[in-house]
């Protein structure tokens, strides 16, 4: 049985229930297969982490000395769904043939080194524990997880997805949400919910623009580009710059995301619109980062790290919560700067007030 230390582990996919129920009504059998049997296998992954969760027990997890370097093991599940799976590559190895490997091998990297050098956090908790992933994870496996322990890769259909290995920023995207477990632990519904999947698309592009040596600028701000198959008529799963218009697909509908509250999404369906109503406070995040330019992760990332991180962000925290408490941040580390101006506005111009 899996003891959490009282971070109660969320399972949080990649890839929302509503782009998968879409996909599983479609006519074209094939496609709407692999869809079902990935909402069942998420469904199932679900239930096993709450039935297998003692929440408030001692942390039964061993602990890797505290170190500047990471500790990574990728798995080969070979197609099946036993966790972790077969060992095939572990921290230090050199690269092998298998380039899913080899590419879950530089992101598990790529995300402990963004959070120690921008941030001088010790991987996702801060004490260096261990980053394990798993491949080729079941048959047609059209997602990608953090299961409160390991992160878990799909290959993809091949027909709406490719392999999810192959953007970064959905490894980056998923190991925060390991990260938020051990700071925060925003309950993941509604509101908080939202800024949970949020954070997560936050730190996995700056994940991204880092590894790319990009500026505010030159960063696309998109979520899983690269991972669309070329039959579908979109770029990616969510865009930050501009929500709503990552694709608009016979098979995948239309980007339901907002970019302001004007458009919020009131919903019981995937947890109150965690995945939906995030583009909110992302475009926030965005349009902070814009208007400071330079390198994101540095002024940017910095404020909203410091709120993630700060203790003082309730785990039942509302958008404005969390709006309030980054204008705190920003003031208290840059003073009356263009950094708190810049917050200020972000959040005033997608209609989150500010106390």
């Amino acid at each position: 049985m899996t003891t959490t230390g009282g971070h109660e582990p969320v399972f949080c996919t990649v890839v929302p229930p509503h782009v998968l129920d879409r996909i599983a009504q479609h006519q074209d059998s094939s496609l709407a297969s692999a869809a079902r049997r990935t909402l069942e296998r998420d469904a199932w992954e679900r239930t096993h982490r709450r039935m297998t969760t003692v929440v408030g027990a001692t942390a039964a997890v061993t602990r890797a000395a505290v170190s500047d370097q990471p500790n990574r093991t990728v798995y080969d599940a070979e197609h099946g769904t036993d966790l972790p799976g077969t060992k095939v590559r572990g921290e230090g190895d050199e690269p092998g043939q298998d380039a899913t490997v080899n590419r879950a091998y530089a992101g598990l990297g790529a995300t402990f080194e963004l959070y120690l050098k921008a941030y001088e956090r010790h991987s996702i908790d801060g004490e260096g524990l261990p980053l394990d992933a798993t491949v080729h994870y079941d048959k047609d496996y059209n997602n990608a997880f953090w299961n409160g322990e390991q992160m878990v890769f799909g290959d993809g259909d091949g027909e709406i997805f490719l392999d999810f290995t192959l953007p970064i920023d959905v490894i980056g995207h998923e190991l925060t949400h390991g990260v938020t477990q051990y700071t925060a632990n925003l309950t993941y519904f509604g509101q908080p919910g939202a800024l949970n999947e949020s954070l997560s698309d936050v730190f996995g592009s700056l994940i991204k623009q880092y590894t790319l040596g990009q500026t505010a600028t030159e960063a696309d701000w998109l979520i899983g580009a690269g991972l669309l198959a070329p039959r579908v008529t979109g770029v990616a799963l969510r865009s930050m710059k501009a929500p709503g218009t990552a694709y608009d697909d016979d098979v995948l509908g239309k980007d339901p995301q907002p970019a302001t509250m004007d458009g919020f999404v009131r919903t019981g369906r995937d947890n109150g619109g965690v995945h939906i109503n995030s583009g909110i406070p992302n475009h926030a995040f965005y349009l902070a980062a814009t208007a400071l330019g330079g390198n994101a992760w540095e002024r940017a990332g910095q404020v909203w790290y410091d709120v993630l991180t700060g203790g003082k962000l309730k785990k039942d925290a509302s958008f404005s919560d969390f709006a309030t408490l980054t204008v705190a941040a920003a003031k208290a580390r840059y003073r009356d700067g263009a950094e708190l101006q810049a917050v200020l506005k972000a959040w005033e111009q997608v209609g989150v007030r500010t106390a």
